[in-house]
């Protein structure tokens, strides 16, 4: 998949050769600098920002590269901004605002950043491309991830399994009923997203393995015409998304038009049987709102990835709760997912430095 994604140049990048790539890169740039820096090996100085980056993104970095790692965890905001000074590059490891007053702590020196992550909302984009500096982050290598526990929570939800955990918990197995603990069915069901891009859509293919009935989704442009055959998926606007939808899906990015837009008056418009999942960004959802929406029951259950804030307190009110089913914004926690994200960050950062468009630009 990942070869897929970057291309032929950058598979061969990842098979060991970075150092030899990125010479004939420079090679190919020309200029006196650019000549000294093929017979020292080292030809810029990139900063890594968490300490915990998977080796295979410093290992491109590194060969031509001088590295810089900040090491603290959680990041220390005041050694970050020591470390970024007069550096080339910068691989962004974490989550922590990406601003002005990082930007003016590295100098105008500065070439090249990237984040390792899918969403961008922790960085001022603006700011960035104002001072005309290359971004790149990290999408679609991770939909995988990402789309194989949306549907774990889509099924967690649907299917109580957190309550189902407390009621073994309390000594309250209560399977002498006939009606306990009943579930809602994926099967011939209507699943809608909110955002159907890379994500949503690898999401609506394995959920077509359950058989449901229809794709919905709303997003604001229509995607090819093949794809919604391929995936029985039609466009419709938020109103009928909501009415209509058994369980409705959140894939959207974080933006000022989708800040807050699930909040009560969207949640009373959902059927009283909808479970609600969000693996987008938790401040799409006003979660104030979804609270008292799932412990009044207007909708039936919600599975959760992200939540706002970020991490969530132990004592949070949403907590409390049966009928949610809350993780730590893992969806792209896996080995090989975050290997992947590694790299392609470090090959935007390498190409960024040379003048070469990213692999996976932001703007």
């Amino acid at each position: 998949m990942l070869s897929r994604f970057i291309g032929v140049s950058a598979a061969t990048i990842i098979s060991g050769r970075s150092g030899s790539i990125l010479s004939r890169t420079l090679y190919k740039s020309g200029g006196k600098n650019h000549t000294q820096t093929m017979s020292t090996g080292k030809a810029y100085k990139v900063l890594i920002t968490h300490p915990e980056v998977p080796q295979e993104g410093i290992d491109l970095l590194k060969e031509n590269c001088e590295l810089i790692q900040v090491q603290s965890l959680p990041t220390n905001r005041a050694e970050l901004l020591q470390k970024i000074r007069g550096v080339d590059g910068v691989l962004w490891g974490g989550h922590e605002a990406l601003n002005a007053e990082v930007l003016d702590a590295a100098g105008p020196q500065l070439k090249s950043i990237s984040t390792m992550s899918a969403g961008i909302d922790y960085v001022d984009v603006p700011e960035v491309k104002k001072r005309k500096i290359p971004l790149g982050h990290t999408p679609t290598v991770l939909n995988t991830a990402v789309a194989d526990l949306a549907v774990g929570l889509l099924i967690a939800a649907g299917r109580r399994f957190h309550e189902g955990r407390r009621k073994i918990e309390t000594d309250n197995w209560e399977n002498y009923h006939l009606n306990w603990m009943l579930g809602q069915d994926i099967r011939d069901s209507i699943v809608g997203f909110y955002g159907f891009g890379g994500i949503g859509q690898a999401i609506a293919k394995r959920l077509s393995g359950f058989d449901i009935d229809q794709v919905l989704y709303t997003t604001r442009r229509r995607v090819h015409k093949e794809i919604e055959q391929e995936l029985n998926a039609k466009k419709v606007d938020f109103d009928t998304l909501l009415a209509q939808s058994d369980f409705v899906v959140i894939a959207s990015p974080l933006t000022a038009d989708t800040q807050g837009v699930f909040n009560t008056t969207a949640f009373n418009k959902m059927k009283e049987t909808a479970v609600l999942v969000n693996i987008g960004r938790g401040k799409i959802v006003n979660q104030d709102d979804l609270y008292e929406a799932l412990k009044s029951n207007k909708i039936f259950a919600a599975g959760l990835d992200v939540t706002d804030p970020e991490p969530l307190s132990a004592k949070d009110k949403l907590l409390s709760l049966d009928n949610v089913v809350v993780l730590p914004h893992i969806g792209s926690a896996t080995k090989r997912t975050r290997a992947e994200m590694a790299t392609i960050a470090a090959h935007n950062v390498l190409r960024g430095l040379v003048g070469e468009p990213m692999l996976s630009p932001a703007y």
